[in-house]
């Protein structure tokens, strides 16, 4: 099953240094492999980004930095897991090598599976 893994953490505002990188490279390398990482990207500052809202019909759009916000998307990942379980291993492992943050899990809908609801319902 695939679980999108979406990496919350508080905005640096500078790059990740050569040191992370070597150590995100490898766990990426590593699950890539073994295929339990199945695609990953960092983002780049909130500055760069906007936000797009449509709210009581009405669109708007908002120009980053979002320093309302105490944590921003910093990247994600598509997990192949064989279990809810699983992925919360593959997140705890990341965190490890990402630092400070969360990382929400959530389960992608693939065809064949259960409805939404039917899955909820069946806990």
């Amino acid at each position: 099953m695939k679980f999108l893994s979406i990496y919350k953490t508080a905005e640096r505002g500078v790059p990740p240094s050569q040191e992370e990188m070597a150590n995100m490279g490898k766990l990426i390398e590593k699950h890539m492999k073994d295929g339990t990482l199945v695609a990953t990207e960092g983002c780049l500052p909130s500055a760069l980004g906007a936000r797009v809202r449509l709210s009581n019909g009405k669109l708007s759009v908002t120009d980053g930095p979002f320093t309302e916000a105490k944590e921003v998307v910093g990247g994600f990942a598509i997990l192949e897991a064989k279990s809810k379980e699983h992925a919360i291993e593959l997140a705890k492992e990341f965190l490890q090598v990402a630092g400070e943050g969360e990382c929400e899990l959530r389960q992608v809908y693939e065809g064949g599976q259960d409805t939404c609801a039917e899955s909820v319902t069946k806990k």
